[in-house]
């Protein structure tokens, strides 16, 4: 059982090790993390972007904080899954956010996730300026749980057994 909680924790175990969601926009980047065995999704937080240097030491602290073992970014593609020019600007991020961390970034097609985050904030009675703070961090949430369950299970469940709670 030792190596199973290594394993788990450093990501090599498959599935396995914390996922962190991005969901850019030109203001705000919404943060969503998965718990430690890549199953559950849970918003994080809102960074207000300020400048690269900045938004990137902050994204640096996070992943240690975490022990972040991969990124997942939201990808706007157009209606018709063509990439226009927020996607491309997205791509741009990917590719920067990949190279400062060292970590696998994978992009995940997030369209009408910010119209269902929306939705789901104002079926929960979130009052208009409340959900201005948090949609981004709710969309985010949309994208890495559609993106944690894509992953096959089977290496989760293998892992799950005898751990601690968060």
């Amino acid at each position: 059982m030792g190596g199973t909680r290594r394993e788990a924790r450093d990501g090599s175990a498959g599935c396995a090790g914390r996922t962190l969601a991005f969901d850019c926009g030109d203001r705000r980047i919404g943060i969503a993390l998965s718990d430690p065995m890549g199953i559950v999704a849970r918003p994080l937080m809102t960074l207000t972007r300020t400048t690269w240097p900045r938004d990137l030491e902050r994204i640096h602290a996070i992943i240690r904080e975490h022990e972040v073992r991969r990124i997942v970014v939201g990808l706007p593609l157009d209606m018709d899954g063509s990439r226009g020019v927020r996607a491309r600007m997205t791509e741009s991020f990917i590719e920067r956010i990949q190279g400062a961390t060292g970590l696998p970034v994978i992009p995940w097609d997030e369209r009408l996730t910010t119209v269902q985050a929306e939705r789901i904030l104002i079926s929960g009675d979130v009052r208009r300026a409340r959900r201005r703070h948090v949609v981004d961090q709710v969309a985010a949430v949309i994208v890495l749980q559609a993106y944690l369950d894509s992953r096959p299970r089977d290496t989760q469940e293998d892992t799950a057994g005898g751990g601690e709670e968060e």
